[in-house]
């Protein structure tokens, strides 16, 4: 039997599959919004990875910087566009019924994360020159600068009409 997730097997309580089972649900159940920005980011990142490299084989040419660059603003475009639906009703369960200006707002909340991703890149690549394993550690710090601005953006600004 299944309650809240965790498995409720009578006699199995020791087996390993099932406390492990039921340790991952524990620690689910302490923040579920959490968790499931999470997820929806991962498969918003896939959605961006994948947009951006079918443009880059099919349409762009990836050693022009210029259709590069407009290749990775179409798939944040696609990534944002796929991203609105599952953080409203999955992440933040929007009971709002103002979804134009919801949208907006969402939209408006992703692209000052893209202005200071940009601004980021920029500074980091550009007036430090970083290369190697430095390039690697800014771009993970860069990526969880714009991940929390996102999700303080939407939990704050942009779906505030959450469930009872």
């Amino acid at each position: 039997m299944i309650k809240k997730g965790k498995l409720i097997i009578e006699g199995h309580e020791k087996n390993p599959f099932i406390k492990f089972w039921n340790w991952g649900w524990g620690i689910y159940y302490k923040n579920p919004e959490v968790w499931n920005y999470l997820i929806v980011g991962v498969l918003t990142t896939i959605v961006y990875v994948l947009v951006k490299n079918m443009l880059l084989v099919t349409l762009f040419d990836r050693n022009d910087k210029a259709e590069v660059q407009i290749a990775v603003f179409i798939s944040w475009l696609a990534a944002v566009l796929f991203a609105y639906y599952p953080n409203r009703r999955f992440v933040f369960e929007s009971k709002s019924k103002e979804y134009v200006k919801e949208f907006f707002m969402f939209i408006l909340g992703r692209l000052s994360t893209y202005v200071l991703d940009v601004i980021i890149t920029y500074t980091f690549q550009s007036i430090f020159g970083l290369i190697g394993v430095a390039l690697v550690i800014y771009n993970i710090v860069d990526q969880i600068v714009v991940m929390v601005g996102n999700y303080v953006i939407s939990k704050l600004f942009v779906f505030k009409n959450k469930k009872d």
